[in-house]
């Protein structure tokens, strides 16, 4: 056996216990099924979704408007809810 340390949100904590007691299971339990699960799998045993704003065609179209200006194609403007000093 090994030990592993790691930070966690002191409320996720609190209610993933809470949790675990009511199936019956230690903290320690459930991290040992979980891992086991990902070994056993080779995967992330749910369903995990990126943030779209770093998706591969957002950061594509996000490079063309940077050139663009960089080139002055593009020229950028003031925003009206962005305070200028």
């Amino acid at each position: 056996m090994t030990q592993i340390s790691l930070r966690v949100d002191e409320e996720v904590k609190r209610n993933a216990e809470k949790t675990f007691n009511d199936i019956g299971l230690s903290m320690s339990t459930a991290i040992n099924i979980f891992l086991k699960k990902v070994a056993r799998e080779n995967r992330i045993p749910f369903e995990l979704s990126a943030d779209p704003f770093y998706s591969r065609e957002n950061m594509a179209e996000l490079e063309r408007r940077i050139n663009s200006v960089r080139s002055g194609e593009s020229t950028l403007k003031e925003h009206e809810l962005i305070e200028v000093d």
